[in-house]
């Protein structure tokens, strides 16, 4: 296994925008920085994780029974819109407040599993990166470790990213223009997901006998 290239696919995966980037932004900007930990802690355990499970057995699970993947990526899609829908209409904050509360650990664990980009990068590293010549369940682990390393600086810079922009946007108006314009990026990091769902009738397969 090229651990380099694993570095690099991992890095570079983990710090372009996608929903959790958003998401951590978005949170960095509402919460802070040490409020927006946990859901740091949550995306970065939650993915090597699933990483894990997709190497050990979901991805041929999905293969066999490929309407269940289409189920799962519809569930995610909804669940982001409603995200989506929740970021855009937050009502402008204290920062000082603790009323309010973050994503948590579990949480943020579990959406990976509804997460589209997280299937594309799980799926992508576990086909590109094993090889079934050498010791397949050490190379699954050792991804996930360098996910696991790699994914978490990637992680703090989108929430320091928020947290200097909450300067910026005291004001109730300039907020709600943020949260507006992240719920539209958190859209649009489905449209890769929209395509495949309605490309070759997918979503017609899943109801169909």
């Amino acid at each position: 296994m090229d651990y380099l290239a694993v570095m690099l696919f991992a890095v570079a995966t983990c710090v372009t925008p996608g929903p959790n980037n958003v998401m951590l932004m978005s949170s960095g900007v509402n919460f802070g920085f040490g409020r927006t930990l946990r859901h740091v802690i949550g995306i970065n355990i939650g993915f090597p994780l699933m990483l894990i499970g997709v190497g050990f057995g979901a991805g041929a699970l999905f293969h066999d029974h490929p309407r269940l993947y289409t189920v799962l990526q519809l569930a995610g899609a909804l669940y982001l819109l409603f995200l989506a829908y929740q970021i855009a209409t937050t009502p402008a904050v204290d920062f000082n407040a603790t009323s309010s509360k973050p994503m948590g650990v579990v949480n943020a664990a579990l959406f990976q599993w509804i997460n589209p980009k997280a299937w594309v990068v799980s799926i992508g590293a576990v086909l590109a990166y094993t090889s079934p010549s050498g010791a397949f369940a050490t190379q699954i682990l050792l991804i996930a470790l360098i996910f696991f390393v790699c994914g978490a600086p990637c992680s703090l810079l989108w929430v320091l990213f928020g947290r200097y922009l909450r300067k910026f946007l005291a004001r109730p108006s300039a907020l709600r223009m943020f949260n507006v314009a992240m719920s539209l990026l958190l859209v649009g990091s489905l449209v890769p997901t929209i395509l495949e769902l309605t490309r070759h009738h997918t979503l017609r397969a899943l109801f169909s006998n």
